[in-house]
């Protein structure tokens, strides 16, 4: 029998195209950096780096795009034995525009589908998912059909009498709601307009983002009442929640982050994690273990890829077996480490590198300047 992976992903992929002019509308950009890009996919690099073993199941062009984001992921030491192509669609580009310390519009090209919407329950290595140590899947993924279905097959594999027995000694296994909340892909079930900011607030020093703008409610219409109904649905196969603030709104309908956690909780996980940008991190366990981590100070460049550092590192940390207070230090200290960075997959931190920060009690120059440099 095969190993169980440690880690294996499910949903986006794409190519992020970040500007290389920092301060710059889109209009007025002249170069830009190419990179592998899209938060599943991202969070099975950051894990790859901090020693996992990790796959990623998604589906790509059948263009050079798409070729790209092979190659990338071999570079990484991701496997992407199920990352496939598709015919009818390109592979998704995205642009951002880098504003710092907190302002990073996210500009997505998925039309007139994107690929990773196109994965199918019958494609899907059901005993791979059912025997990873975590599965990690995300609200977009619930946008459309048919991926929608095959990430309800996954998790339905994982949760109830379908999931493994643990042998004792084993790392704890984990299957995680990464709320994701994206309202731009949820138009029409078609993948989302091709445009829009990054409401969902995909990461700064905490890993995640209030982008409440002082308070004011989302009001997700529609799409948000349908996103609802199938966030909850999945939640009562996760063991794990992970969302900022607008994020649990989506979810539970509460804002406050205790009470979004308690009602996370209410919906069947174990651990709900609450990222609150500026505020830091609340995590509370079903046991009522609860950490209340401040974010790591640092010099925000792009906070982009944050989040899915943190959710690279709370994947290590659960493996790992840690108690939830060092878990959310770690991750906390990993998103920092790539909001002070340009780029998002290939700014992923080395073990070395969190450890710095932590010692430091800050992201400085010295304390993140381990194998990966300056994050390149």
């Amino acid at each position: 029998m095969p190993e169980p992976y440690d880690v294996i992903t499910m949903g986006r992929i794409g190519v992020d195209l970040y500007p290389l002019d920092i301060g710059v509308p889109l209009a007025r950009v002249e170069t830009f950096g190419k990179f592998l890009g899209g938060s599943p996919t991202n969070v099975a690099v950051a894990a790859a780096r901090l020693g996992r073993r990790t796959a990623v199941i998604t589906r790509t062009g059948e263009d050079a795009f798409g070729a790209y984001l092979h190659q990338e992921l071999e570079r990484f030491g991701v496997d992407d034995r199920w990352v496939t192509a598709v015919g009818e669609y390109p592979t998704p580009v995205t642009f951002c525009e880098i504003f710092p310390p907190d302002d990073f519009p996210l500009h997505f090209y998925r039309q007139p589908k994107a690929p990773d919407l196109e994965i199918h329950p019958p494609e899907l290595d059901l005993d791979a998912v059912r025997d990873a140590r975590i599965f990690w899947m995300t609200g977009t993924g619930l946008s459309a059909e048919p991926s929608r279905a095959a990430t309800m097959a996954a998790l339905r594999a994982r949760s109830g009498s379908a999931r493994r027995e643990v042998p004792a000694g084993e790392p704890r296994t984990a299957t995680v709601f990464d709320l994701d909340w994206r309202p731009m892909f949820w138009c029409g079930g078609r993948g989302g307009d091709p445009s829009g900011g990054d409401p969902s607030g995909s990461g700064d020093a905490s890993g995640g983002d209030d982008s409440s703008g002082g308070g004011e409610r989302l009001d997700g219409g529609a799409n948000g009442s349908v996103a609802s109904a199938r966030y909850r649905e999945a939640l009562a196969h996760a063991t794990v929640a992970v969302g900022n603030i607008d994020e649990c709104e989506i979810a539970t309908g509460e804002r406050e982050p205790h009470a979004a956690a308690r009602a996370l909780l209410a919906a069947g996980v174990e651990l709900a994690v609450v990222k609150q940008g500026p505020k830091g991190v609340l995590a509370v366990h079903r046991d009522g273990t609860t950490a209340d981590v401040p974010p790591l100070p640092v010099e925000v460049v792009n906070g982009l890829g944050a989040g899915d550092a943190f959710g690279g590192a709370l994947c290590h940390g659960l493996l790992a077996g840690w108690d939830l207070d060092r878990i959310m230090r770690y991750a906390n200290a990993a998103g920092a480490i790539v909001a002070s960075r340009l780029a998002c997959s290939s700014a992923m931190p080395f073990p070395d590198e969190v450890a710095g920060a932590l010692a430091a009690g800050a992201v400085t120059a010295e304390s993140t300047a381990g194998p990966s440099g300056a994050g390149s």
